[in-house]
């Protein structure tokens, strides 16, 4: 039999326990610890989701890795033409990890319009184009369908949309600049099928979705050049490697650009969170700690005649710390319970929810995103426990101090 944690489930469920001086501090100590888990779940959940979003939304117009010509154009337009005819592309089979490489190109144009006109970046896309990531942007309409003939369909940002007062089903012009400014510039007219809204300004305000045939036919490329090809992998945590890879598999006249390196200004903005977030965790387990020590302390002053007992009826010094141990176990783990109730309660009502709204041109979207995964959880649960369990080695070592003579007349 198991004494030490017979004697303690008896502490546990006494109502002198219940009721004595050390409940109010042993209540804080719960509280500290389920508030903890609370803070640590939302600086996780949200500091992730934010990344998550940021990334993908970045991803969506340019791809994981996107393979170029070497040139000294550091405009979004595509001027030298890639030939399609590329080991890598339908299927990039000599690098593992790669999900989907699509071929675009891209051209500058002025939208205009009776009253107003406004500078874009026309992408052209074709029938490989994931459009995964634009489906979930999408608030009015559908994406466009280029499988058949070449199409007159876009899809255009909400931004856009408002600021030139268009609505979905409309059609508008865009001119187009020849090689020579002397001669009239090409004019090309689309109809609106969809409207998206990534929440990202700095894209949505430029790009324009249309068929990559008008941009082959505008710069009098043939059907089998395109502006650049689009690389999607299946890791984002490899990244880097697998840009290497890719750089390394390609034919020497071409350029393989992360979307890190493309964009590294916002990448090292998001990588900022992590700190934060490391921060928190170590300030709610210290903090956490802390109480739970005071905590057992108390429990430990208020239990000094039963320590002498038990010391006095030949109880060694290990058994009657074990007892205090499961005691706070006991706390620790009602603690968590109540912090993952709560924190999860909250985190799964801001997901379904979008209680707490952020300014899109900070933020880059319009809510908290809220990332949940079963691992993250388990390991900050294990994590806060252990971390508790093992400060709580600390303040236990004064019952090696107790005397059984002095314990036994202690009032």
């Amino acid at each position: 039999m198991n004494y030490e944690f017979f004697i303690a489930k008896r502490i546990i469920g006494s109502k002198a326990y219940k009721s004595s001086v050390s409940a109010p501090i042993i209540k804080i100590g719960i509280a500290a610890i389920a508030i903890g888990i609370v803070v640590m779940l939302i600086a996780i959940a949200t500091g992730i989701g934010l990344q998550q979003k940021i990334r993908d939304k970045v991803v969506a117009f340019n791809g994981h890795v996107s393979i170029t010509n070497f040139d000294s154009n550091v405009s979004d337009e595509s001027e030298i033409p890639i030939s399609k005819n590329q080991d890598f592309y339908p299927e990039f089979k000599n690098v593992d990890g790669i999900r989907h490489v699509q071929a675009t190109a891209t051209k500058f144009g002025v939208i205009r319009t009776a009253t107003d006109f406004e500078g874009v970046v026309l992408k052209g896309v074709g029938s490989d184009y994931d459009w995964r990531y634009f489906k979930e942007f999408l608030v009015e309409g559908r994406v466009p369908d280029y499988s058949g003939e070449m199409s007159n369909e876009v899809l255009i940002s909400q931004y856009l949309a408002n600021r030139l007062q268009f609505k979905l089903g409309e059609n508008f012009q865009t001119v187009f600049k020849k090689e020579s400014i002397d001669e009239m510039p090409f004019l090309r007219a689309f109809k609106i099928v969809g409207i998206y809204n990534s929440g990202f300004k700095e894209l949505d305000e430029k790009f324009v979705m249309g068929d990559i045939r008008h941009v082959q036919r505008l710069n009098k490329w043939t059907e089998n050049q395109v502006g650049n090809f689009e690389v999607f992998i299946d890791d984002f945590n490899q990244i880097g490697e697998k840009g290497l890879e890719i750089y390394e598999n390609i034919p020497s006249d071409l350029d393989a650009t992360t979307v890190e390196q493309k964009y590294i200004s916002i990448f090292e903005w998001i990588k900022i969170f992590d700190n934060n977030t490391y921060g928190i965790i170590g300030i709610m387990i210290l903090v956490a700690g802390i109480n739970m020590i005071t905590a057992l302390l108390v429990l430990i002053l208020e239990r000094t005649q039963m320590i002498g007992i038990l010391k006095a009826l030949g109880s060694n010094n290990w058994s009657i710390r074990k007892v205090f141990l499961y005691n706070a176990t006991y706390l620790i783990g009602l603690g968590l319970f109540w912090g993952n109730l709560i924190g999860l309660g909250l985190l799964f009502a801001q997901k379904y929810l979008g209680l707490v709204p952020l300014n899109p041109e900070v933020y880059y979207v319009s809510e908290a995103p809220v990332y949940l995964n079963l691992d993250y959880i388990l390991l900050l649960n294990l994590g806060t426990f252990l971390v508790c369990l093992l400060m709580l080695l600390i303040p236990s070592v004064i019952i090696t101090k107790i005397s059984p003579v002095k314990a036994m007349r202690f009032d």
